[in-house]
């Protein structure tokens, strides 16, 4: 007696959902292509559930994830469906974290550079031998005994300050640079600041002339600005981790995780065209 739950076999396959799912976002395999920087013949093939093209289990696995975040679907739930449809178990490595990431590029570690901090050194003692020399000469100069001395009974407080008395030093906090830039923007330009939490989605921005300004997957914490003479044209792929701020002021808005929202905005006022 069916318990109601489809089996793996009942439902759509990972090619076919993660097609779906790109067709219900409106996106093209040329736009996903260049969110997740897997190439077009890759991302066709993995919607015909051919993962041969991948290059192996792990990287399939990999694509498959930066494939799901960029339409907007859980990738542990595909992932979910690939393990049962395949018929195997995930690796125990990939518990604590995906081993492959399409969009990232880890920099090697730097090595200390042994060389410069000897040269420092040997700097250091040079200029300590210089200073102890050219201070015992000052010392013997009797003349500069007597202009140094000072009057006896007086604390250091009291003796005067050449130049004058010392000036405190003001440190200025700096403004964030995504704040400064949308606070900076002229009266007569649109900025759009679009940023991500608790999330990824993709987001691409176009001028007033329809040229492509930017394109791509904003992971949590991530921002950019957009701006523009006349117009700029937004599409969220998952708009309910997107927050805007237009023209200097925050959007309300009750976007949901997973929908797909094209927003246009103009100079004044932050009023969606």
């Amino acid at each position: 007696m069916s318990n109601g739950n489809p089996s793996a076999e009942d439902r759509p396959s990972v090619g076919r959902t993660l097609q779906q799912a790109r067709v219900d976002a409106k996106l093209t395999v040329d736009e996903v292509s260049a969110a997740t920087r897997v190439r077009i013949p890759i991302v066709q093939a993995i919607e015909r559930d051919d993962f041969s093209r991948c290059g192996g289990d792990v990287y399939a696995r990999g694509h498959i994830r930066t494939f799901a975040r960029a339409v907007g679907l859980d990738p542990a739930e595909v992932i979910a469906l690939y393990n049962e449809q395949q018929g195997e178990q995930p690796p125990p490595t990939l518990s604590s974290g995906p081993l492959f990431e399409a969009e990232r590029i880890r920099p090697e570690p730097r090595r200390p550079n042994w060389t410069a901090a000897m040269v420092a050194a040997i700097v250091a003692v040079i200029g300590f031998v210089g200073f102890t020399f050219f201070s015992g000469s000052d010392q013997a100069d009797p003349g500069a005994v007597a202009e140094g001395a000072s009057t006896p009974g007086a604390s250091p407080e009291e003796e005067p300050e050449p130049g004058g008395e010392p000036q405190e030093e003001v440190t200025e906090e700096e403004p964030d640079p995504s704040e400064s830039a949308v606070a900076a923007a002229p009266d007569d330009k649109v900025t759009v600041q679009a940023t991500v939490e608790g999330g990824s989605s993709w987001v691409s921005a176009k001028n007033g002339n329809g040229e492509l300004i930017f394109e791509g997957v904003l992971q949590d914490g991530d921002s950019q600005i957009f701006t523009d003479d006349e117009q700029i044209d937004v599409v969220l792929g998952n708009a309910g981790v997107v927050s805007l701020r237009v023209n200097g002021k925050d959007i309300d808005s009750d976007f949901e995780t997973g929908q797909v929202q094209r927003l246009t905005y103009t100079p004044g006022d932050p009023e969606e065209g």
